[in-house]
């Protein structure tokens, strides 16, 4: 019978191994392809029916109790794998393995100590031993000196100056604190008994349909209120003065709704507080994560919707005779930050603004149309609400830290990329590209892991910026952006043009900075079509000697999009017959784009640098062969010259350097054990751009001939390097 079975099973086996290779195809003959396929199948039969038998007269000589303990142990192990530890399947198994393996030298020393359970139990030792080390350290940073710093050059000859103050020094106006709230907290008595002023509460069911089952039972057990009345809860940093004073909403993102986010953001309230700006960080922890589920995203609407209830909290007090907080808000300055999951809400929230109705359901009411100045965005998300959000005609910042291991890509600068401007208004949009800060540090209480133990023991924290220092950067940039959206102190646009501006009020560190005004008028932003001589309004583009010539979309670090098609130029002189030839990439504008040069300020586009490896595929056999045997080519320091030619045929050069540097790739190790990364966040680093502003006075300087309002073609001319890739982008003119 035994017997009958292991045929029966070997002959099953070998039917499915002999249709799988008919149906093969390798340009053979279905019928050659099918015995080969058997007999592999029957050499891998054997095989594993060989080790199969191995394990089990192993096995048979252990104990009963001694396998059950192992297999027990196997299977709580892999229950907590599931519900415990968010380590990458592989690497947990083989922590597991190793700590099996130090048991089981251990207890072999035990009962022979002789010389290879001494060196078993050594070895293991050691292993172990460093794992734990590993993982108990903070780390390091293998890209520490791979990257100088662009903007602590001193003196870029063609950098104009600026006279502007540290915005983020504190100001005149004394702060004042308290809260306000509905009162019905039951975990929290600052917005219950200790609030200064009461609130009515909500009701957000429309807007929250996936609050139900556990996620309803267990979050309205613990807070005393559901979705039908949530409560207006908020910590206000106040101006002391007359006012009125613009309005700033902070809002903070997902983490445990039971480690309260809320108060996370003082350093920031009281800065703006203390330079006339109302700021009131709002409390959505309700909505966040719990051991009861995750809304995954279904809460956004619910986390925008509420950012404008609470704008008609304070209309309703700004305009109530006799209440304290009458006429202290200009409710035509007003902005709205958030940070992850709130720096997703406040976009949504400014594009609920002006609608009539909530557009996932009709019978919510909207009625706000509040003077929304400005958006800011930290590390947010732009994928957890189910509609993509295209603002228009407002001011927006988004800021991102590299080391940024939560949200691993710069997702802000999609919204920014969709943003529309429709009217005259002068606005601006802006993005701050921060190496080595993280999500967390953005909130004083997150700390500087962004993963929750376990998985957090993983991470290398030793390259992050100090939590003082990441929340110093952020206080310039959104101060500034503050200064120039609700109080129209435009000089300090500055900063997000050229970020060298401030270099003496930020860390030490690399900042990318975009930057675009509402006048830009593009010539040439590659998303228009697959033709790569084409740009907008018939301007043509031609390249010569180049290595490398595509427009692509560019991708995340873990394969996403970053929604931006771009071209990327790639030159190697050191591959090439003739490098006297140099590479140039050139738009030849049409007369529409020929117009703007005649009321406007500066050249504009948006850069970074590629991967001077892309250009390998270019290389003949012998000279990959010889790429192999000589050492790694360097990541050169790029730099090129840009050229402007008039209708006269006189030209004008400016090298990119004059204006500021071109930041090296700029590449992280997220975690301790390097191999991970690929796994849990993907590439080591992502294209990144930042915007270049020539000023067309430095070129008429260059040249007092050429005549800037008749410009008919703009080169880049590659002459600065040898080799070298470069991703350009939103090319055209701006004004001040």
């Amino acid at each position: 019978m035994k017997n009958n079975l292991l045929l029966f099973i070997l002959v099953l086996t070998i039917i499915f191994y002999g249709i799988t290779g008919y149906h093969f195809l390798t340009g053979w003959h279905p019928v050659v392809m099918m015995c080969i396929a058997i007999i592999i199948g029957l050499f891998i039969n054997l095989i594993i029916y060989g080790l199969l038998n191995l394990i089990g007269r192993a096995l048979a000589t252990i104990p009963l109790k001694s396998t059950t303990a192992v297999l027990s142990t196997i299977a709580v192990l892999t229950i907590l794998k599931y519900f415990g530890f968010g380590w990458p399947t592989l690497f947990y198994c083989a922590i597991i393995a190793l700590s099996i393996a130090f048991c089981i030298a251990l207890y072999r020393y035990q009962l022979k100590r002789n010389a290879f359970s001494s060196l078993f139990l050594f070895i293991t030792f050691i292993a172990v031993g460093y794992v734990f080390y590993a993982l108990s350290n903070d780390g390091t940073d293998p890209y520490e000196k791979e990257t100088p710093l662009a903007f602590a050059e001193e003196g870029r000859s063609l950098l104009p100056e600026v006279s502007i103050n540290n915005p983020a020094a504190a100001g005149s106006y004394t702060v004042k604190t308290f809260t306000y709230g509905s009162g019905t907290d039951e975990q929290r008595g600052e917005f219950s008994s200790g609030v200064k002023f009461k609130t009515t509460t909500v009701d957000g069911s429309l807007l929250i349909p996936d609050w139900k089952d556990k996620k309803k039972k267990w979050r309205e057990q613990y807070w005393g209120f559901g979705a039908k009345n949530f409560p207006l809860n908020g910590r206000v940093y106040m101006p002391e003065g007359d006012g009125p004073f613009p309005l700033t909403l902070i809002v903070h993102g997902n983490h445990s709704m039971i480690d309260y986010s809320d108060d996370g953001y003082g350093f920031l309230g009281n800065l703006l507080a203390s330079r006339g700006i109302i700021a009131v960080s709002v409390d959505e922890n309700f909505l966040n994560g719990h051991w009861s589920g995750d809304f995954r995203g279904k809460e956004m609407p619910a986390r925008a919707w509420l950012l404008l209830k609470h704008l008609e909290q304070w209309r309703t007090w700004n305009n109530q005779e006799g209440h304290e907080l009458v006429h202290k808000v200009d409710l035509d300055n007003i902005m709205l930050v958030g940070h992850s999951r709130g720096g997703e809400a406040v976009s949504i929230a400014a594009a609920y603004n002006p609608l009539p109705y909530f557009p996932d359901q009709a019978k919510e009411k909207f009625n706000f149309n509040f003077n929304i100045k400005g958006v800011v965005a930290l590390a947010p998300t732009d994928y957890r609400y189910d509609r993509k959000i295209v603002l228009k005609n407002i001011n927006f910042l988004s800021i991102q830290g590299s080391y940024d291991a939560d949200e691993v890509s710069f997702w802000g600068m999609r919204p920014y990329r969709r943003l529309q401007y429709t009217d005259s208004i002068s606005r601006f949009k802006a993005g701050v590209y921060i190496h080595h800060a993280n999500h967390g540090q953005f909130n004083s209480t997150w700390g500087n892991s962004d993963f929750g133990a376990p998985s957090k023991w993983l991470l290398n924290l030793q390259p992050l910026l100090k939590e003082e220092e990441q929340q110093e950067a952020a206080k310039v940039f959104i101060s500034a952006f503050a200064e120039a959206s609700l109080k129209n102190n435009q000089e300090y646009l500055s900063i997000f043009k050229n970020v060298a501006s401030a270099k003496k009020w930020l860390p030490v560190e690399h900042y990318l900075t975009s930057f675009e005004a509402s006048n830009f008028h593009t010539i040439a932003d590659f998303e228009e079509d697959i033709d790569v001589t084409t740009a907008k309004d018939s301007t043509q583009i031609s390249a010569t000697n180049m290595a490398l010539w595509k427009e692509q979309n560019l991708p995340t670090r873990d394969e996403g999009s970053q929604e931006n098609n771009a071209v990327i130029l790639g030159w190697d002189y050191e591959n090439t017959d003739n490098s006297s030839d140099k590479a140039r990439y050139e738009i030849l504008l049409s007369e529409a784009d020929s117009i703007p040069f005649r009321n406007t300020t500066s050249l504009q586009f948006t850069l970074g640098a590629g991967n001077h490896e892309w250009l390998d595929f270019n290389l003949t056999d012998e000279q990959k062969e010889a790429k192999e045997d000589a050492e790694e080519r360097e990541v050169p320091q790029l730099d090129f010259t840009i050229q402007l030619t008039d209708k006269t045929g006189q030209t004008s050069m400016v090298k990119v350097s004059d204006i500021k540097g071109i930041t090296k790739p700029l590449k992280t190790r997220f975690t301790k054990f390097g191999f991970l990364d690929k796994e849990m966040i993907g590439e080591d680093w992502e294209v990144q751009l930042q915007t270049f502003h020539i000023p067309l006075k430095a070129f008429s300087a260059a040249n007092s001939t050429l005549k800037v309002d008749e410009i008919t073609t703009i080169s880049f001319i590659f002459d600065q390097t040898d080799y070298g890739v470069v991703v350009l982008d939103e090319i055209g003119v701006s004004g001040d």
